[in-house]
């Protein structure tokens, strides 16, 4: 089989080594950083060589095929060196696709894709059918394909895991929306991000489905000027439409080729517009793979979201605690901020990724009384909001933060963590941002 060499050594990177050794390939692992004891352990078990802490270049460069983590990014000098050689440098995705002959649903999007990638898959679920869940979501693509004999798979699917793709062809491709994102990553150009976006349709055929927002202007322009192969289904809480999903006087209305469902607004578990939407899309995905209708109208009831996304925490003294720490851009803040109907104690910042917060301008007038800045740099936040809010405080923990939420918030507010900002300044991850936010209210 050759040598693959694999360029990371988290969730995906093993994932990938075991599925690997499994398919005959002589397999090696090499992290620049320290590989977590949990993988280590993994690594041993399957009897894989690896390295922490270097990437040795002799190792490397012998490849016949690479698979890098999705957080590389392929600017750095080794991968650069690899293409000049010819060697193939791939996403998991692509190589865990090549061993699965399974009914592949691929969902990506600026935001929207947990939620939608969880929901359907809980809908499929319900619906009896024998489904993985997968990609940038918990468990490893790769690790599911080595293990299990799975018939579907929903994967929720990156831009950087897009990048590395090649014959990847999921039947059902989703697309929830794009706006600006990870444009660090694309040479500050909007255009190669949704570039990136697509690629998740370059080998549909006309056997296969695009489910996207008809509403987001984006896309529309960007499939006007770059046709697909496949079969497009829209869905558009604006507008009727002839095929794909539309809401009608408070009822989701939904039509693909000679299959109709309605349902009631009200039945969703999860509030908000963006949610309609997410319900959307999963609900078509659902109906393309025969699932029930009554099946789908019970499971969209039963689905409780997705932690980090709007969690309501706690309510003390009147005051609601919310965390979406998830929200690491500025459309996804958009969604929370239009959400909330109540005066908002905003907890917000990061690492920005190059963010214009110029739209969300209109709803800070209207309905944020306060923001509290949790970031190393907070200086562009200050830029564009000190003028316009009267209380703007610095803090550099969620301890600190969180204690003058408390004391700023009074009866009838809402403390938002919504931060529009990557989360690796002064925490681990996103989850660990929401964890410590949690934490620090239950210890007020």
């Amino acid at each position: 089989m050759g040598r693959l060499v694999i360029l990371g050594g988290g969730e995906s990177g093993v994932g990938t080594a075991i599925l690997g050794k499994q398919k005959g390939f002589e397999v090696f692992v090499s992290d620049k950083g320290e590989i977590k004891e949990k993988y280590k352990k993994v690594l041993e078990h399957f009897e894989i060589e690896w390295e922490s802490g270097e990437h040795t270049e002799a190792k490397i460069l012998n490849a016949d095929l690479v698979m890098k983590s999705p957080g590389i990014p392929d600017k750095v000098p080794l991968v650069k060196a690899l293409v000049e050689k010819g060697v193939p440098v791939i996403s998991e995705i692509e190589f865990a696709s090549k061993y699965t002959d399974a009914t592949l649903i691929g969902i990506t999007g600026s935001n929207g894709k947990t939620t939608t990638t969880m929901l359907t898959n809980h809908i499929l679920k319900d619906g009896g059918l024998n489904v993985g869940m997968a990609g940038n979501i918990g468990d490893s693509y790769a690790k599911m394909v080595a293990e299990n004999d799975f018939d579907h798979y929903v994967l929720e699917i990156s831009s950087f895991q897009l990048d590395g793709i090649v014959d990847f062809k999921p039947h059902i491709a989703m697309i929830t929306n794009i706006t600006p994102d990870h444009l660090d990553r694309y040479e500050y150009k909007f255009e190669n991000y949704i570039a990136s976006k697509f690629r998740i349709a370059m080998n549909q055929d006309k056997d296969d489905y695009l489910i996207y927002d008809a509403d987001d202007e984006v896309i529309q322009d960007w499939l006007k000027k770059h046709p697909v192969q496949s079969k497009l289904l829209p869905f558009s809480v604006k507008q009727k439409l002839e095929e794909g999903a539309w809401l009608e006087d408070k009822t989701i209305k939904i039509k693909l080729e000679n299959k109709t469902l309605e349902m009631s607004e009200d039945i969703l578990a999860l509030e908000g517009q963006h949610n309609v939407k997410n319900t959307m899309a999963a609900s078509m995905a659902a109906m393309l793979v025969k699932v029930r209708k009554e099946t789908i109208r019970q499971s969209i009831q039963s689905f409780q979201g997705v932690p980090h996304r709007l969690e309501n925490v706690l309510k003390i003294n009147h005051v609601e605690y919310i965390n979406d720490s998830k929200a690491t851009n500025v459309n996804a803040t958009y969604y929370a901020l239009d959400g909330i109907k109540k005066p908002i104690v905003w907890i917000v910042g990061g690492v920005d990724k190059g963010n214009d917060y110029s739209e969300l301008m209109p709803l800070v007038r209207e309905k944020v009384k306060a923001i509290i800045c949790l970031g190393v740099d907070n200086s562009k936040l200050i830029d564009a909001f000190g003028n316009v809010i009267d209380l703007m405080v610095e803090t550099f923990s969620m301890e600190e933060a969180v204690k003058v939420a408390y004391k700023v918030a009074e009866r009838g507010d809402a403390v938002l963590l919504s931060p529009a900002c990557a989360s690796f300044d002064l925490f681990k991850n996103y989850e660990d941002r929401g964890d410590q936010f949690k934490n620090a209210i239950k210890n007020l």
